[in-house]
């Protein structure tokens, strides 16, 4: 059975983390994601969860972690200064494989931008934001439906991968109204567990698909937690060997699973001359270009992205392969732009806006993708 509601995006990435079972919010209120911390405070303390307001994105990050430890399906909401505030524990908790959620809802600007205007320039954020070699997961969705559909995604991939997950909003997005179903049950994933002799236990042990079991605060295994290079047992250190392992595990455990992760959507005909790749907010105008294309006689498919990182490069360079043209069309100076041409095509281009302003299908249409 599903229910109809008419939310806000915001509204429904919250009521997506309760039906996942997420029991714990820790934020700060900012603006354009404030709506998630309001619900939340509501709506948690009716499921018996737990809502605290932190006194900054730093504080609410590491209360996050620290649910998540204790065995509770935890998240927070921010928006860009938030998001960059959190880095450093979005970084602890990739190393100490902590899984959580962070929905960022991003707005327009560096620094403080403008809190209520929409933009798309945290993409190479959320990949890179905090430092050094790692892999990372983050969701972009296009519509409010999937602002319930890939947080519920994201709370079971935290879970199945022992790893924090990235839901990138917008400020159009979150505030946007639509028709949403949402199930009386949706699928959950929980993390696994351990068994078998206490003493015989190591957190950091992979299991046959390179994620550790994980038990709770509490419970009579040991869970050695630290942000620093790490045993399989747990204890700190320097060697060179474990090091690698260590970080090249943390690596594969999601690059070489990444068809367990959402795939991006085509629509189009099989050999289109021109292909958009877009995502977010700006996919909407990209998809909308291409019905009036078709309506013009002309060949134009849409690559919309669900999965930002890790970057679905197969997926995208085999039907760019044969197109004549290719425009990546977001709200930023190009940030996906350049992994499309890393991917090798090299001839791909972009249409951006970096003014709060977000991008109409005319000015697709318009901006010489399509014209002869």
């Amino acid at each position: 059975m599903t229910n109809m509601q008419f939310l806000q995006g915001n509204e429904a990435c919250t009521l997506a983390g309760i039906a996942a079972g997420a029991r714990f919010f820790a934020g700060y209120p900012i603006s354009p994601a404030t709506e998630i911390a309001e619900l939340s405070a509501k709506l948690l303390p009716r499921h018996d969860g737990i809502y605290i307001q932190m006194e900054d994105e730093i504080a609410s990050i590491a209360a996050v972690i620290g649910a998540s430890l204790g065995g509770m399906k935890a998240f927070t909401a921010t928006s860009g200064p938030g998001f960059s505030l959190m880095q450093e524990n979005i970084g602890f908790a990739v190393m100490a494989e902590v899984p959580c959620v962070i929905i960022n809802v991003q707005r327009f600007g560096p620094s403080t931008g403008i809190a209520t205007q929409p933009g798309q320039g945290d993409i190479m954020t959320a990949r890179w934001g905090t430092h050094s070699d790692h892999s990372i997961v983050a969701l972009a969705p296009a519509s409010v439906q999937e602002c319930f559909d890939l947080t519920v995604e994201a709370f079971n991939l935290a879970e199945r991968f022992r790893t924090p997950v990235i839901v990138l909003t917008d400020a159009t997005i979150a505030h946007l109204r639509e028709t949403v179903s949402i199930p009386d049950t949706v699928k959950t994933v929980q993390r696994a567990r351990p068994s078998g002799p206490v003493e015989n236990y190591r957190p950091y042990a992979p299991a046959a698909n390179q994620v550790p079991v994980m038990p709770n605060y509490g419970d009579d295994y040991i869970l050695r937690v630290t942000g620093l290079v790490h045993d399989e047992a747990g204890y700190s250190s320097a060697d060179p060997e474990v090091a690698g392992t260590l970080v090249n595990r943390l690596i594969n455990k999601i690059e070489k699973y990444t068809d367990e992760l959402p795939e991006p959507e085509y629509a189009g005909p099989d050999r289109p001359e021109t292909v958009i790749i877009s995502y977010g907010i700006s996919a909407r105008a990209a998809l909308s270009a291409a019905r009036r294309a078709k309506q013009q006689g002309r060949s134009m498919g849409v690559i919309r992205l669900r999965t930002i990182w890790p970057f679905p490069e197969k997926f995208i360079t085999d039907i760019c392969r044969s197109a004549a043209r290719v425009l990546v069309v977001e709200m930023n100076k190009g940030q996906l732009l350049r992994e499309v041409r890393a991917a090798g095509i090299t001839e791909a281009y972009g249409l951006n806006r970096t003014d709060t302003r977000v991008i109409m299908p005319e000015e697709i249409l318009e901006g010489g993708v399509l014209l002869e």
